[in-house]
């Protein structure tokens, strides 16, 4: 039965940090958090960008869940496995699939990749903290939404828009 429950809090903890990633990256990161967060949406040298020191500051968070786990508080240290396990998808799914900073054997292929590709492309479309769209990074919205958002954001902002992005 510890297995269930357990591998529960794993899934749980995945799934509450995919919800708690979104809102960190629209309310944090397209806010008072963009100083670190701007040099994802430019372009930048070298392999590592300010933008990473927030993967730091969640690692420290899952660490600490290892530790009080490992101290007695048994059930935190399987959410520390799942935030860590939320980490590796962010690493392969982000940084490989998506921005091709790590070696990724293939493109995006199935509906569902294609579609968290195309999303995040729709991201990074407003070059600024506002009008952005699609703040998940393991789950995206229906693209035609997405693109109809980021026309009226784009509108409102009166920021331009690349022709390819909401056509």
């Amino acid at each position: 039965m510890s297995i269930l429950i357990n591998s529960s809090i794993v899934i749980a903890s995945v799934i509450g940090m995919e919800i708690f990633a979104w809102a960190i990256h629209k309310y944090v990161m397209h806010g008072p958090g963009w100083g670190w967060h701007e040099s994802h949406h430019t372009e930048t040298e070298g392999h590592f960008e300010k933008n990473d020191l927030y993967a730091v500051v969640f690692s420290f968070i899952a660490a600490g869940c290892f530790i009080a786990g490992s101290m007695g508080v048994s059930w935190l240290w399987y959410v520390g496995l799942g935030l860590t396990l939320y980490g590796i998808l962010y690493a392969v799914m982000h940084d490989g699939l998506v921005h091709r900073r790590l070696p990724f054997p293939r493109k995006a292929r199935g509906k569902y990749m294609k579609r968290l590709v195309q999303a995040h492309r729709l991201h990074h479309a407003a070059h600024t903290k506002d009008g952005c769209v699609s703040f998940g990074f393991i789950w995206a919205e229906d693209v035609r939404k997405l693109k109809a958002k980021l026309k009226a954001n784009m509108a409102k902002t009166g920021q331009p828009l690349q022709s390819d992005q909401a056509e």
